[in-house]
């Protein structure tokens, strides 16, 4: 979990050199004896809504930062990096994009790099927490243009439950999902069932569906990613696992993407797809990278290929640390 504390650091203050200066820092517990600290300049906002605790905080080395239940999701210094990798792969692989389905999002960054694409003319963004969108739309202010873009619709409901009533497809279907914690509100999202039952008949023909996957590190990736990944492989004919590496995660971070359709572009087509398709330039990711980001290491490969785990809400894997509602019903 995360907290925030006063410090001594290793900095001096004085004329002299004399004394130890204080600083005050957030700390994030990552696995029992392993802890990622950085140090702030302030704390903007911290709170608690019904589904989530949620803190935002200007750190030294990343910019604002967004935590919720105690798990960093994004910061501004880099959180193009997993925007990028999440949103793009999908939408160059699929011939002609016009509608996107983002299951959580809320701060978003996710809308914002989808609606770049020239082809979209319908995003639906659907988060569970309303306070924690209306937070976004007011303290981050990159993504403040996508949130009154007349092609975005926000709906305030249960991914699972607004999927299930609606009959349109779409052409691509993303989850930008918390991770999934013990007690947080989006677990039962990384389902078979979920998948099988309401992700995949919400696709229209030739439709892609990624997801973030969790930690994908040497060590870190069968918390959740293995898993989540044989999972979707049980449901859709073709399934590409890739990876990237984010600094302030401390770790490097996971998405699936999948389809019944063939998604395999050359370098050179993925690039010629982001001039032609795409507004503005990326940052981070073009054809090559994203070759790098879909060859995994020999030791992450091995997991992936022998995995027998399928994620189910009876048989629900989590990663480090505990949401709110774990904390209430044990407090």
């Amino acid at each position: 979990m995360g907290s925030i504390g006063i410090q001594n650091g290793n900095g001096v203050s004085g004329k002299n050199g004399e004394g130890h200066r204080k600083s005050c820092w957030y700390e994030e517990e990552i696995e029992d004896d392993l802890r990622w600290s950085f140090a702030l300049n302030s704390i903007l906002h911290t709170g608690a809504t019904k589904f989530q605790d949620i803190q935002l905080l200007d750190t030294k080395p990343f910019g604002k930062a967004l935590i919720l239940d105690g798990k960093l999701q994004s910061t501004e210094m880099d959180e193009f990096i997993y925007h990028e990798s999440l949103v793009h792969p999908a939408l160059l692989h699929h011939p002609c994009p016009k509608s996107a389905f983002i299951m959580g999002g809320g701060e978003g960054s996710t809308a914002r790099e989808i609606l770049r694409h020239k082809s979209i003319e319908k995003v639906i963004m659907c988060d569970i927490d309303k306070e924690v969108v209306e937070f976004c739309k007011s303290y981050l202010t990159a993504n403040r243009e996508a949130f009154y873009d007349p092609r975005l619709e926000l709906v305030i409901r249960d991914a699972r439950a607004e999927l299930q009533s609606r009959v349109e497809k779409y052409d691509v279907i993303i989850g930008d999902l918390a991770d999934p914690i013990e007690g947080g509100p989006c677990y039962q999202l990384y389902t078979k069932s979920f998948y099988e039952e309401i992700v995949k008949s919400r696709l229209g023909h030739g439709g892609i569906f990624v997801t973030q996957a969790g930690p994908a590190g040497i060590f870190s990736h069968t918390e959740v990613f293995s898993c989540i990944y044989n999972t979707i492989k049980q449901v859709f004919k073709y399934v590409v696992p890739y990876s990237a590496h984010v600094p302030s995660y401390a770790d490097t971070w996971g998405w699936v993407m999948a389809s019944d359709s063939p998604i395999t572009l050359s370098v050179e087509e993925f690039d010629l797809r982001m001039k032609q398709r795409m507004n503005g330039e990326n940052r981070y990711l073009d054809g090559r990278t994203f070759l790098s980001a879909s060859t995994l290491s020999k030791a992450v490969r091995t997991t992936l290929e022998n995995e027998t785990h399928v994620y189910t809400s009876g048989a629900a894997r989590f990663i480090y640390g505990h949401g709110s509602a774990y904390r209430l019903n044990v407090a």
